[in-house]
């Protein structure tokens, strides 16, 4: 019967072909990361806050958007019909603002409701 030793682990360098050359992985400790600067601008420029627009539809009647918009962002009626007057006449509104995980829960409300709506970032 033959006594075996302590079992030898493979690393990865064994696994691979020694004639394959160096890898051209970085540990990441060496990535080079920026100046702070540089990070602080990518950060403020993430800040700008996202709009969600209400298309103009041909299904939808004037007093239901009137409606859905009270509903959802909680505007007076009066609020609400001039929204609903922009849409009708200039074809969309801007109906809210804020960040980006906000006009997205917004834009799947108002798809929710049967609106064309859609997202985009403020320049």
């Amino acid at each position: 019967m033959r006594v075996r030793g302590p079992r030898r682990q493979r690393g990865p360098s064994s696994d691979r072909d020694r004639s394959a050359g160096p890898t051209d992985v970085v540990p990441p400790d060496t990535v080079p990361v920026g100046d702070l600067g540089t990070l602080l601008d990518e950060d403020t420029a993430t800040d700008s806050p996202w709009l969600v627009i209400v298309w103009n539809d041909p299904i939808n009647l004037m007093s239901y958007v009137t409606y859905v918009l009270q509903k959802l962002f909680g505007y007076s009626k009066e609020k609400a019909t001039w929204l609903m007057l922009d849409v009708h006449h200039k074809g969309r509104a801007v109906v809210s603002s804020g960040t980006r995980e906000r006009a997205e829960l917004d834009v799947y409300r108002l798809h929710e409701h049967g609106l064309w709506a859609t997202m985009e970032q403020s320049s």
